[in-house]
């Protein structure tokens, strides 16, 4: 018998016994959508993920200074010993200056496009009258403010000259006007505001207004509580606190064509090389946005494979269904074996008819289990605030899993079937 013949044979037969067919199609369908819904919320959190950390920068490469995981000191005696980690405090020789950095730009031209330099001064407040707004207060250079990429509503952003010369110009944030301007974006442009930090006041002329990107907080303080960033000038953040410019950390925007793993294993050893060679509690290390992104998705797709192993078992179970109703349809149908025996149907053709009807079962029901884990997926991963993406991979592979399936528990019923001696089977009552 054609192949063809056989698939709208057993489709017929689906039609026939409809709710029988439904029963033991559960499993397969139960253990399909739950493949697909878990994959398709860890494709979601994944690629969301990867957009967001895109971005930000993903191929960009933080240098930071750490403290060692071992130091060593000697005694009177010349005798060496070793100790743990333990904390100790930073002084200005094992900072990041700016000739180090200054360094590393005329060392790699074509890799480094620029250096994101950040001073965070503290948190305060900006108070009038019953009003007020709490603002964290960060001096950034003009690569760091580039890449904050925000949305400038009224005003203008830092000049060449509000950098150079640390002016006393801030940038504030649309929430800030909300609790002091009532909302009015355009009036607080050339105002004075006057911040409260740790008792100290400072006095800066508000020269641009950005929106607030509430979904980057994850505070649950209400929106007049919510600290906004108070953006200053660099130099400017670091004449308040009356310090030299230096870094516990900055960010090297790099170009496309660079090689970050290998450039951040040069970048470590040569500054730990030049500059903390001798320093017996610091070095510097490097890490990526690219590093935390592989991480996060390996961890993200062993939860899921982990899951949908434990889901996969229904998947099992209704294999065995599978094979149940299929030894249960040869009984009922083994005069009609025998019949076809006896005029002449090859034991094959037998067999293949059986595996098909299983194959079309499962199929089918992979097709629903399908359908469905796609629609749980995406409103799962809609209430969890992503956006829908199956994994079209998993899909591929859940129906043909669901074929191997009918395949697999359809060979014994069918091979039993196949074997049937023919006048047996033609005397069966």
């Amino acid at each position: 018998m054609l192949l063809f013949e056989n698939i709208i044979l057993a489709l017929n037969g689906l039609r026939a016994n409809k709710m029988r067919s439904l029963l033991t199609m559960l499993g397969i369908i139960i253990g399909i959508a739950s493949v697909i819904a878990i994959n398709t919320v860890g494709n979601s959190m994944t690629t969301s993920i990867e957009d967001s950390m895109s971005s930000m920068g993903a191929t960009n490469v933080t240098l930071g200074v750490s403290q060692k995981s071992s130091s060593t000191e000697t005694s009177s005696s010349g005798m060496t010993f070793n100790f743990g980690p333990h904390r100790t405090e930073m002084t200005d020789d094992d900072y990041l200056t700016d000739s180090m950095l200054d360094d590393l730009e005329e060392k790699w031209p074509d890799d480094i496009e620029g250096i994101e330099k950040t001073e965070s001064v503290g948190t305060g407040i900006v108070e009038d009258g019953d009003a007020y707004a709490n603002v964290s207060i960060t001096g950034v250079n003009d690569t760091a403010f580039t890449n904050e990429d925000l949305t400038i509503l009224s005003g203008r952003i830092f000049t060449d000259r509000d950098y150079e010369e640390g002016k006393k110009v801030a940038l504030v944030s649309d929430y800030f006007c909300n609790n002091l301007y009532n909302g009015d974006t355009s009036d607080v442009i050339g105002q004075q505001i006057t911040v409260t930090y740790n008792n100290k006041f400072y006095h800066y002329t508000v020269v641009g207004v950005y929106e607030y990107d509430a979904d980057s907080n994850y505070s649950s303080s209400s929106e007049y509580e919510v600290a906004t960033s108070l953006y200053l000038p660099l130099q400017t953040a670091f004449d308040s606190e009356h310090e030299d410019p230096q870094y516990s950390s900055v960010t090297l925007v790099t170009s496309t064509s660079t090689d970050v793993d290998n450039f951040m294993d040069e970048i470590e050893d040569y500054v730990n090389g030049r500059y903390y060679r001798n320093n017996d509690n610091f070095e510097v290390s490097c890490s990526s946005m690219s590093t935390m992104l592989e991480s996060m998705t390996s961890m993200l797709s062993t939860i899921s494979i982990a899951i949908s192993i434990i889901a996969g078992i229904s998947l099992l179970v209704g294999g065995i269904g599978v094979m149940n109703i299929m030894l249960v349809s040869i009984q009922e149908r083994t005069r009609e074996i025998g019949t076809r025996k006896a005029l002449g149907a090859r034991n094959a053709s037998i067999r293949t008819q059986f595996i098909v009807e299983s194959m079309v079962l499962c199929l089918v029901g992979g097709l629903i289990g399908v359908i469905l884990g796609i629609v749980i997926g995406a409103v799962a991963a809609h209430q969890m605030g992503y956006d829908a993406s199956p994994s079209t991979g998993g899909i591929i592979f859940a129906i043909t899993f669901s074929m191997a399936i009918g395949i697999f528990f359809g060979y014994y019923p069918a091979n039993k079937a196949a074997k049937m001696n023919p006048i047996d089977a033609l005397r069966y009552e």
